[in-house]
């Protein structure tokens, strides 16, 4: 997992503490507004954000250019500072986008950032207010051109699997030790002519009528999405020892990944192999709708998204499990749960001013009774085995408006894991051992689930 960089400009800092600022700058550095206080950069296949934090509003112009592609940033009303510089090195060698950064002071009053490109990109750069421990930040995204097909990842998975299974089947074969009796007979018989077959008797008629082989039995690939929340600069709850949500929830979700894609389960249809696809797999931060999005791009039979649950108080202790609510929630702990969680867009930073954004939420929003429905029974197998390995915070599934459960036609459910804010439970959550135990827990609720609700067919197979 990949961790940004993340530059601060301690001097700044403790001068603002202390009070003393404002003697120590003259009245044209006050008049020139922002000072950069931290920089960070989150590289990932998907897209690679570079976030520039500042103590007030940036004002930036954008330009792209194409050849060789490379984005200018102007930044208008602040000089530029160490903290601004260490940008430079924070680019890894490995970053799918940037190649490298540029910064320099451009006029007397205007910051010139380039960000030397790997490819052809389509960026996004917006202005996001102060929220929870941020302040202001200028947010610089960087978009692939032709976006990555899940759907069609999931299957060239599949088909790798298979091939690399008859691979080594066939050398198993080779590997059999010579039968020097058997190439004998074996010798002989190509030396021997062959036989002249004798004719067939015709197949009976009602061989003719006789039903196909359902050609994909074997083939209907069972898709989990699998939604470790927050991510990027949305760190989630952090514990009293430092541990953050977004590190930990990842961590259970590659290895429940490992348990889904090693999975086959005999049902109606014959085997049915399952795959497992990540909302995200890196540290990187995804919005809400899009959580939900992805999934139904790759046709996703479950929705889980993974969580860890924090309090006031660090008494509060065990595992819960969420589904949507079509009215109000189930409890006033549920609906301030639903509320914190439904404000990640705030913190980890979303463009609202992308264009359809507004639209795509409202569509998401049609929920149905069977998908709740649906949903409530799948939480309820995975609350029964969950509870086999830990506490429960509350002995049955909870329900109110979270925006990541709002699939109309996936079941979808919200796992709080643990209480991350709980010393004891952090600890939990950091544990090997634990973290096993919890993604044996949900593979075999997500198992039960299937034994009453076989998956329904697709409109088209996988």
């Amino acid at each position: 997992m990949t961790h940004p960089t993340d530059h601060r400009d301690p001097t700044r800092r403790a001068l603002l503490q202390g009070g003393t600022l404002l003697l120590l700058l003259g009245a044209h550095q006050i008049a020139r507004g922002a000072s950069i206080v931290a920089v960070r950069v989150w590289p990932a296949d998907e897209y690679t954000r570079v976030t520039i934090e500042s103590d007030g509003e940036l004002v930036a112009k954008p330009l792209f250019v194409p050849d060789p592609p490379r984005l200018a940033v102007d930044i208008e009303g602040i000089e530029l500072n160490p903290t601004l510089r260490q940008l430079v090195g924070s680019v890894l060698s490995d970053d799918p986008f940037i190649s490298g950064v540029r910064v320099g002071q451009f006029t007397p009053t205007v910051v010139r950032l380039v960000l030397d490109l790997k490819q052809p990109a389509l960026p996004q750069v917006f202005t996001l207010k102060p929220v929870a421990n941020y302040q202001n930040r200028l947010v610089l995204d960087l978009y692939p051109t032709k976006a990555i097909d899940p759907l069609a990842e999931l299957i060239a998975q599949r088909l790798s699997d298979d091939a690399l299974a008859r691979g080594a089947q066939q050398a198993a074969k080779a590997a059999v030790a010579p039968d020097p009796l058997g190439e004998l007979i074996a010798l002989q018989a190509r030396k021997a002519p062959a036989p002249r077959p004798a004719a067939l008797p015709a197949p009976p008629t009602v061989a003719a009528t006789a039903p196909k082989p359902d050609a994909t039995a074997t083939d209907r690939l069972i898709i989990i999405a699998l939604d470790p929340g927050h991510g990027g600069e949305d760190p989630g709850a952090i514990g009293p020892n430092g541990t953050r949500e977004k590190d930990v929830v990842l961590q259970i979700a590659h290895r429940l990944r490992e348990r889904i894609n090693a999975t086959t389960l005999n049902g109606p249809r014959g085997q049915q192999a399952m795959r497992a696809y990540l909302t995200r797999d890196a540290d990187f931060f995804v919005p809400l709708q899009v959580r939900v999005q992805k999934a139904r791009r790759v046709q996703a039979d479950l929705f889980v998204s993974i969580h860890a649950d924090a309090f006031f108080t660090p008494q509060a202790r065990g595992a819960s499990v969420f589904a949507l609510s079509e009215s109000g929630a189930s409890s006033t702990a549920a609906r301030w749960m639903a509320d914190k969680e439904n404000k990640a867009d705030l913190v980890g930073g979303l463009n609202m001013g992308a264009k359809d954004s507004q639209v795509q939420r409202a569509l998401l929003d049609m929920s149905t009774t069977a998908q709740i429905n649906d949903s409530l029974k799948l939480g309820g197998a995975l609350l029964g085995e969950i509870g086999n390995v830990g506490k429960l915070h509350k002995p049955r599934v909870e329900q109110a408006g979270f925006a990541v459960l709002k699939a109309p036609d996936i079941p979808s459910v919200l796992i709080e894991t643990a209480f991350i804010s709980n010393p004891e439970e952090e600890a939990l959550l950091t544990s090997e051992a634990y973290q096993e135990q919890l993604a044996d827990a949900v593979m075999r609720g997500i198992e039960r689930y299937f034994a009453k609700n076989p998956p329904l067919s697709r409109n088209r197979p996988l």
